[in-house]
């Protein structure tokens, strides 16, 4: 097997296990089987299982294949991920201070508010916008495998969690998929929605921020390479 075939095998791996373990069909019945908390487990230990080896094989065969494209001499390339990585890191930070759709298991709340203004999918949306932004910097074959694995799991993810939704809340969650997008700032675009100051995530900013400080500065060591050049 070539170190590129390794690499995407087990990005296959990592976002098919999440896909088909929290599928409409299959989530349902595992719950009903061994219980919520226990499938939980089963789901992090998948997760861990398939993300593991897929980060130990991209370390071991970093650049590996054919090199598709070389931006890391392009000063604006380096400035338009440095914003898409703070960006990222943001909304990550947003899903975890306030969860999003996730947590709304059977709720009938369809009116959005603060961050679900921006993106009802936070989370999904700052892994996808982070792997996007490696990508750029990191084109060789197996780079975009393990990178491309994020946004695939963050805009699959978020479709597949919308359809499951529709199913366990129905017309409530219906409403509030038509008010939001998944895209950041595309609802407030397109005049579907209007940011209050109020709705600003002011604290995911803040943490978003000090985390990409802290891995622009620790990036050599920890992954090698340096974010600055």
């Amino acid at each position: 097997m070539t170190p590129v075939s390794e690499i995407a095998l087990w990005c296959v791996a990592f976002v098919g296990s999440h896909l088909i373990v929290s599928a409409r069909v299959v989530r349902p019945r595992l719950i009903r089987a061994i219980g919520d908390q226990p499938y939980r487990g089963v789901y992090s230990l998948i997760s861990l299982g398939t993300f593991i080896p897929m980060t130990v094989a991209f370390g071991r065969h970093k650049h590996a294949g054919a090199m598709l494209w070389y931006l890391r001499n392009f000063e604006s390339a380096r400035v338009l991920v440095w914003v898409a990585m703070a960006l990222a890191l943001i909304l990550i930070a947003a899903g975890v201070v306030r969860p999003g759709p996730s947590a709304m298991v059977g709720r009938a709340e369809n009116v959005p508010h603060g961050m679900q203004k921006i993106t009802r999918h936070p989370t999904f949306a700052g892994i996808s916008l982070f792997g996007l932004a490696h990508m750029l910097m990191n084109g060789w074959a197996g780079d975009l495998w393990f990178f491309g694995s994020f946004p695939a799991l963050g805009i699959l993810g978020g479709l597949h969690q919308d359809s499951r939704k529709l199913g366990e809340i129905g017309q409530s969650y219906r409403e509030f998929k038509a008010a939001t997008s998944f895209f950041p700032g595309l609802a407030i675009l397109d005049g579907r929605q209007r940011l209050a100051l109020a709705d600003i995530p002011w604290f995911a900013i803040v943490i978003g921020i000090v985390l990409w400080i802290v891995l622009v500065i620790a990036h050599p060591y920890w992954f090698g390479g340096s974010p600055l050049g």
